[in-house]
C-alpha cells in the first residue's frame, strides 16, 4: 500500500501516445473504463429503451445484474487486480492475460443483453470464467507475495461468481422473490469485500491527506465485523439450500434472525468506525469526504437490510418503504457502492496514473453528480405521483456523473504514466512491504 499513491512526480509536458501495452499494463486500465462505460449505456437501456432488452435475462433481472455483476463488482475487480500488485509487488495480470479476461467480460454482457437461450449460456459461461480467472490470478500473487492478510480474497470472488451462477439460474426460473434473495447474497458479498477494502484504505487515505491527522486502525472491530458479514452471507446461503421462506407471514425460523442479527451488527460496527476516523477532519477533502459518505451509507444499508430480513416491524412502516428490499439494495448499492466507487475510481487512478491528488473541475462535478443520482433515487423509492419522474431525473445525472469521469480519465487510461514512459508494468518484488501494505 505504500507504494500505491506514489504519484509526487511532475507529469511531462508532451502526453504520451496512447498504448495498448500502457492499456493492458494493469487491471484498473481496461476494467475502470469497461466498467465506468457500461454502468452508463445499461442504465440509459434500462430507463429510455427498456423495450430492447431481451428474455431470459430481461427487465428487472438485467438491471438488478448488470448493476451489481456488470458494474459494481467489475471495478471491484479491477481495483483489486491492481492494488494487489502494491501489496504483492507482483503484477497478476496483464498484456494478453489481462486482455483475455476483458474479451470474457465484453461477451458475457452482450450476450445478456442480446437474449436468446444460447447467448445466455455463452454469456454464464464468459462470466463465470472472468471470475475463475481473477480469482486464481489473485491467489498467485497472494502466494508467491506471502500476503496471508489477503488469502481470502480469491476465495471472495470465487463466491462472487457462485451468487452470479445462483442468481441467472433463479432468472431462468422467472421467481421474482428467490431472484432478489439471491441478489441478496451477492450484495452481501460484496458489502464483505468493499468494509474490507475500505476499511484499510480510507484511514490510510486520510492519514495522507491530512497532515497530522492520526486514525486508529480498529484492527479489532474489523475482524468482528469480518466474521458477522460472513455469518450473514452463510447464513442467507442455508436459507437458500434449504428452501427458507423469507416473505412477511411465513412462518418464523432462526436463519433469517440470524442472518438480519449479523448484518445489524455489521452495520452498526461501520458506523461506530466512522467516528473513529474523524469526519470533520476531512470535510475540505472531497476526495476524502466521498469515501466517507460510501462508506456511511453501506452501514446504513446495512441496518435496513436487517429491519426487512427479520419481518420484526409492521410492514405499512413509512408506507411500507422499510418492508421492500429494494430501500435497503440502493442504500447499499447505490448510495454506498457507487458513491464510494466515484471516489475510488479517481482517488486510485490519478495515484496509479502518476497524476497530482487534485480534483479538477469536472471531477468535483462528478462526485456531486453522483450525491444527486443517488439521492433522487432513493427519492423515487417513495410512492407519489413524481416517482417515475424521479427515477427519470436519477438516470440523467448518473449519466453525465460517469460519463464526465470517461470524459476526464479515457485520455489517460490509454497511456502511459507521464513519469515512467518507457515502464508501464508493476514493478517485481524487491523490497519487503510494509505491514499495512499486506
Amino acid at each position: 500500500m505504500s507504494r500505491l499513491l506514489n504519484i509526487e512526480e511532475r507529469p511531462s509536458a508532451t502526453p504520451a501516445r496512447p498504448s495498448m501495452k500502457a492499456f493492458l499494463a494493469l487491471g484498473f486500465r481496461p476494467l475502470y473504463m469497461a466498467g465506468v462505460g457500461w454502468a452508463v449505456i445499461s442504465i440509459a437501456l434500462w430507463i429510455y429503451a427498456p423495450q430492447l432488452l431481451g428474455a431470459p435475462l430481461s427487465l428487472v433481472a438485467w438491471h438488478a445484474h448488470e448493476m451489481l455483476w456488470g458494474f459494481i463488482i467489475t471495478i471491484a475487480v479491477g481495483f483489486l487486480l491492481t492494488a494487489s500488485a502494491t501489496w504483492t509487488g507482483f503484477n497478476p495480470l496483464q498484456g494478453r492475460a489481462l486482455g483475455t479476461l476483458c474479451i470474457l467480460w465484453c461477451i458475457a454482457r452482450v450476450g445478456f443483453l442480446l437474449g436468446g437461450l444460447t447467448g445466455f449460456w455463452i454469456a454464464t459461461a464468459a462470466e463465470l470464467l472472468f471470475f475463475l480467472g481473477a480469482a486464481a490470478a489473485l491467489a498467485r500473487v497472494m502466494v508467491k507475495g506471502r500476503s496471508r492478510r489477503n488469502y481470502g480474497l480469491p476465495a471472495l470472488i470465487l463466491a462472487l461468481g457462485l451468487a452470479d451462477l445462483l442468481y441467472l439460474l433463479a432468472a431462468l426460473k422467472g421467481d421474482y422473490a428467490l431472484l432478489m434473495e439471491r441478489f441478496d447474497l451477492g450484495l452481501i458479498g460484496m458489502a464483505v469485500i468493499a468494509l474490507l477494502i475500505a476499511r484499510r484504505v480510507i484511514p490510510f487515505f486520510s492519514m495522507r491527506m491530512v497532515p497530522g491527522l492520526k486514525i486508529p486502525m480498529l484492527t479489532r472491530s474489523g475482524h468482528v465485523q469480518m466474521v458477522f458479514s460472513v455469518l450473514a452471507l452463510i447464513a442467507g446461503v442455508l436459507i437458500q439450500l434449504t428452501g427458507i421462506p423469507m416473505t412477511p407471514g411465513s412462518a418464523p425460523h432462526p436463519l433469517p434472525l440470524v442472518m438480519a442479527a449479523s448484518l445489524l451488527i455489521t452495520g452498526l460496527i461501520s458506523l461506530g468506525q466512522l467516528l473513529y476516523w474523524q469526519p470533520l477532519a476531512v470535510l475540505r477533502k472531497p476526495m476524502l469526504w466521498i469515501l466517507y459518505l460510501g462508506y456511511a451509507f453501506i452501514g446504513i444499508g446495512l441496518l435496513a437490510a436487517a429491519f426487512q430480513i427479520s419481518h420484526l416491524f409492521d410492514p405499512a412502516l413509512l408506507h411500507g418503504v422499510l418492508a421492500r428490499s429494494a430501500t435497503h439494495v440502493h442504500l447499499i448499492g447505490m448510495a454506498g457502492f457507487c458513491v464510494l466507487i466515484i471516489g475510488m475510481l479517481t482517488r486510485t487512478a490519478l495515484g496509479h496514473l502518476g497524476r497530482p491528488l487534485a480534483l479538477d473541475r469536472s471531477m468535483l462535478a462528478s462526485y456531486w453528480l453522483m450525491l444527486l443520482a443517488a439521492a433522487l433515487r432513493l427519492a423515487a423509492l417513495w410512492p407519489s405521483a413524481i416517482s417515475v419522474h424521479l427515477l427519470h431525473l436519477a438516470a440523467a445525472a448518473w449519466i453525465l456523473c460517469l460519463g464526465l469521469y470517461l470524459w476526464r480519465f479515457a485520455p489517460m487510461l490509454i497511456r502511459a504514466r507521464p513519469d515512467k514512459p518507457a515502464s508501464v508494468a508493476a514493478p517485481k518484488k524487491t523490497v519487503a512491504q510494509p505491514a499495512q501494505a499486506r
